[in-house]
């Protein structure tokens, strides 16, 4: 089903944790041409911070970690919904973040595919989190955060790592794709062509037909959407725009039949 496509974001992290660690270890030579790291290899591990390592065997000495997050690039909501809470003091200044957008290459079949992901220090998107929780958004609730004590780079799996908000009645707290951080990044995202149409009017398209979406809706967000690429600055005669009024059409259709 279109709609429940985002459902397979949780099957996948795993599958990309997997294929990074994989990829990376292949490409040894690309990112230690001289052999200064050959006794480290990049690893996973599975729900501890951070998601991939690059540790030594032989005493297990860590130097650097990578903490993944899969984005559904078709998501209605059309930004990264994921959640990043590690403290500050758990990220190790060469630490990084990571977000992996994915579709499907027939958009609603096929085999996944995955775009140029976002990479950040996971200690300054910590640190750029908490300053926008407390100083930068616009709320009349308490902004005090509630941060751990003791906590040290390449925690141990029962570690309390997590910054928590003393107020967030919406549960957004880590949210970095509210953050800014993350702006310039999704609106490159939003650019890429998927079957030769931009994603962003995938997007839109999928949004139209959520689950319990009245007929009346449905037509209403479709003339939207017409409208939109028919005003797109690619100019109206251009092929992708023609693929999309063409794809509307034939959706304007399936509702008269349905």
């Amino acid at each position: 089903m279109a709609t429940d496509l985002h459902t397979l974001n949780t099957v996948l992290g795993a599958t990309i944790e997997e294929q990074v660690v994989r990829t990376l270890n292949q490409a040894r030579n690309t990112w230690d041409p001289q052999d200064e790291y050959a006794l480290y290899g990049f690893v996973r591990q599975a729900q501890t911070f951070p998601d991939v390592l690059l540790r030594r065997s032989s005493d297990g000495d860590v130097l650097l970690g990578i903490e993944l997050k899969g984005w559904y690039l078709l998501a209605k909501e059309r930004e990264p919904s994921l959640r990043f809470q590690v403290t500050e003091a758990a990220c190790a200044d060469q630490d990084l973040i990571v977000v992996v957008p994915w579709a499907l290459d027939n958009v609603i079949s096929g085999s996944p595919v995955v775009f140029e992901p976002f990479m950040e220090s996971a200690k300054d998107a910590a640190s750029h989190r908490n300053h926008h929780w407390q100083h930068v958004r616009v709320t009349e609730l308490d902004t005090s955060i509630r941060v751990p004590e003791g906590i040290s780079p390449y925690p141990r799996k029962s570690d309390q790592i997590l910054d928590r908000p003393v107020a967030d009645r919406g549960g957004n707290f880590g949210r970095l794709a509210r953050t800014g951080l993350m702006d310039s990044y999704i609106q490159k995202l939003h650019d890429v062509s998927l079957c030769g149409i931009k994603t962003i009017y995938w997007q839109d398209c999928l949004r139209a037909f959520q689950e319990g979406t009245a007929d009346a809706d449905a037509r209403a967000a479709l003339l939207r959407l017409r409208e939109r690429v028919e005003s797109s600055p690619d100019g109206s005669a251009s092929t992708k725009v023609e693929a999309v009024a063409a794809i509307v059409t034939q959706l304007e259709r399936l509702l008269d039949v349905g």
